[in-house]
């Protein structure tokens, strides 16, 4: 019989939908049914992609003996995570505090008022790998909560005072850090830098872009720290993380060598490594971060786009193999990580004959597989594909020219990804969340701008960001409330937004103003900053809460500045309003810059690991941050010289604005009036650069107007 899950939108939820568990959502019948049944509630949070929720539900939650246990001593919940971050960091920050650890799927026991007092992650069913079987947990918990109740609620009680404790604390605020700690900050990357095989630390290696992003600007500074930069996305772009052939990232690499993926897809990692690829790109000229980040782009849009315009959330890991793969005992194929990406030697020789040699030579093809590491024994003769050698060292193996091996790797990668279009895809989960759909729509826009640089209206890059934004304004605003929704799926909309959504969407509209220069755009941003402050801003220690506070079911109402996998909605309202300041030189926007940045006044750069994306904040305020204008017709050759010239600059503290003459520049003037009395000299378009408002005399000449944007980096005596 199906459980109450049944009736929810979540793809998660409808994925336990059929579990013989009687699983609950989130709300007040289970709570109270908890409460007037005196049981203990079972919680339980993942999402759709979550191989080792999909391992968990498997093993546990369709085993019928288990399931009866859950049934008969507990209220059982299903949250997803990416619908409800605000329940998941609650008892996320729980685990982590009582166990060290955490991660997904997330288990947590809690009493009927919600307070937790026992959790963990992954449960196998029985006792192995020295995890304890959750069965085993279940009827211990259940003897506890009927034997040794004082003792479980005052630890509840503890743990929870604890908790509660430690998110109001807050450091006292000073004076916004000096440049010298952003060296302190460069150093500590610098000291986890693998200079072998690129990123931070040991294996497993995460993509975190908001590293890059703050060395990046450090760069731009400085002219230091692009080294590591260099490396790590040459690494991540040339391994086994990057999709080879269909484009686009897998969650993060389980080795240290970016060659052995967790093969889930997610939107945010594919927008922020982008925009890491875009500035790399800008500030080296490398052309092969622009293919990794116009091939991500272009998976996106064919594969994770709605017919509307949005973004959906993520792909899964496991799929079906193909039918000579692994089968269970009872003859059916068996979900397998990564089934629908890796490749047999057999494979490879059957599709390319004479040609085998060259793919195999480029792809690192071998015969018994070649992944590292495979501690589950999962990929036995399977091949994650990689860039194993360049297209010289291929031509020299192999005897044959650069040319013809180009030629045989560009229509290798057509033919595996017809052939592998064949397969079983990993689900796909189609909700469309409001904050990852900014990230993405900044990605679009700020390719937009870096690689159909013309200013054009009709730029297929351009397009796909304004009907994400279009599709974000219409489905997910609700005008009425003057509220941001979270979650769209099915032509449902719902959930109240976090202030992670507001600050991600702003991003977007702030990227895609400086792209199509539709001052709507940042009007629609205004209205969300304004927003977003009212409903979540700490007016007294600075930054801005995750939650509004109105939910009383989420105990905790916490203020996250640490980055994750998504960066904190605090550090990018700082980059946010760094450029509303810019746009606007409204003081109120400096005030709560300088007061969320002064609370980390004691940082001696030793935050830069968990921070980065604040300390990428800093790094803005602490460079030159001038505001380009050009005055001139969008369609005019030297219009779009100089937007082309703006775009080759890695400037990343830079605004530009396209300003044309007449009606545009009239709606411009209504929301930016220094432009309104800006023109053209002589007909022709003309660039005005000012820093805080001030300009320097209007030029028509690119070279005037190269040289005003590009002071020396300080402390560099060359770009290494």
């Amino acid at each position: 019989m199906p459980n109450q899950l049944t009736g929810e939108a979540s793809p998660y939820l409808l994925q336990h939908a059929a579990n013989p568990v009687d699983w609950y959502p989130w709300g007040e019948e289970p709570f109270s049914l908890a409460r007037r049944e005196d049981r203990p509630i079972f919680l339980s949070i993942g999402y759709s992609t979550c191989h080792w929720c999909h391992v968990m539900e498997r093993e546990s939650f369709e085993n019928k003996e288990i399931a009866s246990v859950l049934n008969a001593g507990f209220v059982s919940i299903k949250v997803d995570r990416e619908e409800r971050p605000d329940i998941d960091r609650v008892y996320m920050r729980f685990v982590q505090a009582t166990t060290g650890a955490g991660g997904w799927p997330m288990s947590v026991w809690l009493t009927p008022e919600l307070k937790p007092f026992y959790g963990g992650t992954y449960f196998p069913p029985f006792a192995r790998w020295g995890r304890p079987g959750f069965v085993d947990v279940l009827r211990q918990i259940v003897h506890a909560w009927s034997a040794e109740r004082n003792q479980v609620l005052q630890s509840a009680d503890t743990v929870l005072d604890r908790l509660n404790l430690s998110s109001r604390e807050t450091q006292q605020a000073g004076q916004v850090v000096g440049p010298e700690t952003l060296s302190e900050g460069v150093e500590q990357f610098q000291q986890a830098f693998d200079s072998r095989w690129g990123g931070f630390g040991d294996a497993p290696k995460f993509p975190r872009p908001s590293e890059l992003l703050f060395l990046l600007r450090e760069y731009a500074r400085t002219g230091l720290a692009l080294p590591m930069v260099e490396a790590t996305l040459q690494a991540m772009g040339s391994g086994g993380m990057c999709d080879q052939v269909g484009g686009g990232f897998h969650r993060y690499s389980v080795d240290a060598q970016w060659r052995v993926p967790h093969f889930e897809k997610m939107l945010y990692d594919q927008a922020q490594l982008v925009l890491a690829y875009i500035e790399a790109y800008q500030a080296t000229g490398r052309t092969e971060f622009k293919t990794v980040a116009l091939n991500t782009l272009s998976y996106v849009q064919r594969d994770m786009t709605d017919s509307g315009g949005g973004f959906y959330s993520a792909e899964d890991a496991d799929s079906v193999p193909p039918a000579d793969g692994g089968t269970s005992s009872d003859g059916h194929l068996e979900p397998r990580e990564g089934a629908f990406y890796v490749w047999t030697l057999k494979e490879i020789e059957g599709l390319f004959a004479d040609d085998a040699d060259v793919v195999c030579a480029h792809y690192g093809i071998e015969a018994e597989g070649n992944a590292p590491e495979d501690p589950h024994g999962e990929f036995d003769r399977q091949n994650i594909l990689y860039e194993a050698r360049s297209i010289n060292d291929v031509a020299r193996l192999t005897g044959r020219s650069t040319s013809d091996v180009a030629k045989v790797i560009v229509g290798a990668r057509e033919l595996l990804y017809k052939m592998r279009g064949a397969r079983q895809r990993p689900n796909l989960d189609d909700k469309v969340l409001s904050g990852w759909n900014g990230l993405m729509i900044a990605a679009f826009a700020r390719a937009a701008r870096v690689f159909e640089c013309d200013g054009s209206v009709a730029s297929p890059l351009l397009t796909v960001a304004q009907s994400a934004a279009c599709f974000v304004r219409d489905a997910l605003w609700d005008g009425d409330r003057q509220r941001l929704l979270r979650r769209y799926r099915n032509g449902q909309a719902a959930i109240d937004g976090y202030s992670e959504d507001y600050a991600f969407t702003i991003w977007g509209l702030l990227e895609l103003f400086q792209a199509d220069f539709d001052p709507d755009w940042l009007d629609w941003a205004k209205t969300l900053q304004a927003k977003q402050n009212e409903l979540f801003l700490d007016g007294d220690a600075g930054g801005w809460f995750a939650t509004t506070g109105e939910d009383a079911s989420v105990l905790l109402r916490l203020r996250e500045d640490y980055d994750g996998a998504e960066p904190s909605a605090s550090a990018v309202s700082v980059l946010n309003l760094l450029t509303f300041s810019q746009l606007t030189g409204d003081e109120v926007w400096v005030n709560l810059i300088e007061k969320t940045l002064s609370r980390l006044s004691d940082n001696n750069g030793s935050l830069a690991r968990i921070m980065p994306m604040m300390m990428a904040g800093i790094s803005v305020y602490h460079q030159p941050r001038p505001q380009v204008v050009i005055v001139g017709h969008r369609d005019s050759e030297n219009t779009r010289a100089m937007l082309a010239a703006l775009a080759a600059s890695y400037t990343p503290a830079m605004v530009v604005l396209l300003v044309e003459p007449g009606d545009h520049q009239s709606r411009m003037a209504a929301l930016l009036p220094f432009v309104g009395n800006m023109t053209m000299l002589d007909g022709e378009a003309t660039a005005y650069v000012c820093k805080d408002f001030t300009c320097d005399a209007p030029t028509t000449d690119i070279a005037v107007l190269v040289e005003a944007i590009n002071p020396r980096p300080v402390g560099a005596s060359s770009g290494s």
